[in-house]
């Protein structure tokens, strides 16, 4: 196994990292500075766009079109060649509490967006973090709440199961839900893996092609691959204690890419990539990653 450094970005909560095939680049997000990011692989080059709120995930829609779940909801992005976007609201939600936003999140396979909320101060371990779904017509649903902290969603490769994980240290559980695919409804959830008994707090997640969960071990420098039932296979190691998610890309979908947390006001003199992206060789191949459909 092979962990390349391929940029010394660091991201502050490097997040949500999409490969985009007809761009072969792999895209990602900076959290709490709102920042999207690009990678480009076919000479290393980089390029950024300032948006105009913490943007927690990402979603492709063609193009130079994404949408970004952000602070008060969802914009529809467009990036410019001038290093700017034009960013319109597509969908707002009524938070719980002041002090929240989104977080990680991903399209279910059929296009539609499902993102989960957080309050920002971890430490207060307030529960009340949601889960919404919003389709192509700007619909917000809310499908799920009491968390902490969501996190790793991802969905199996024929879309009927869905991962949930709750990263906050007083969880740090993973669960799994049947997933109606025709109403985007999940159901019947049951721990997937207690991540208690591994090292590190669940983050950012993936899938493979063989249906294998990929899982960042925040705080232990490791990405968990588990397979759908729930069986540690094997853990791949960062150089950073906070690989933040995962995703697959390459042009045949080989290449694990892992993006990370840079923590401010502590010692980095043994994690001096902390906030950088990898790129890891998992020895199996991904899915693509599904776009954001319009109604």
């Amino acid at each position: 196994m092979t962990c390349e450094l391929i940029l010394d970005a660091q991201n502050a909560v490097g997040e949500s990292p999409v490969w985009v095939p007809e761009h072969n680049a792999l895209f990602w997000a900076d959290i709490p500075v709102g920042k999207l990011w690009r990678w480009n692989a076919a000479d290393g080059s980089t390029d950024a766009w300032q948006l105009p709120e913490m943007v927690g995930c990402i979603a492709h829609v063609a193009g130079d079109h994404w949408m970004a779940a952000t602070e008060t909801g969802v914009f529809s992005v467009k990036l410019l060649d001038t290093g700017g976007t034009n960013s319109e609201p597509f969908a707002t939600v009524s938070h719980a509490s002041a002090g929240m936003r989104f977080n990680d999140g991903r399209c279910d396979r059929q296009g539609r967006l499902l993102a989960g909320t957080m309050f920002m101060d971890m430490s207060a371990a307030k529960r009340v973090g949601k889960i919404y779904q919003f389709s192509g017509d700007g619909n917000a649903r809310e499908l799920l709440d009491d968390f902490i902290t969501p996190n790793g969603m991802a969905f199996s490769p024929d879309g009927r199961t869905m991962y949930l994980s709750d990263s906050h240290p007083n969880v740090q559980t993973v669960w799994a839900f049947d997933y109606d695919t025709e109403t985007g409804t999940p159901s019947n959830r049951r721990v997937f893996v207690d991540m208690h008994d591994y090292p590190g707090r669940p983050d950012g997640a993936a899938v493979d092609a063989d249906g294998c969960y990929w899982i960042c071990g925040n705080d232990a420098g490791l990405v968990h691959r588990f397979t759908p039932e729930g069986k540690l296979d094997r853990s791949l190691a960062v150089p950073v204690k906070k690989p933040a998610m995962c995703a697959f890309g390459g042009v045949n979908l080989d290449v694990l890419f892992v993006t990370s947390i840079r923590p401010s006001g502590v010692d980095l003199s043994d994690q001096p990539l902390a906030g950088g992206v990898f790129a890891l060789n998992p020895g199996v191949r991904g899915l693509p990653e599904p776009k954001f459909k319009f109604a």
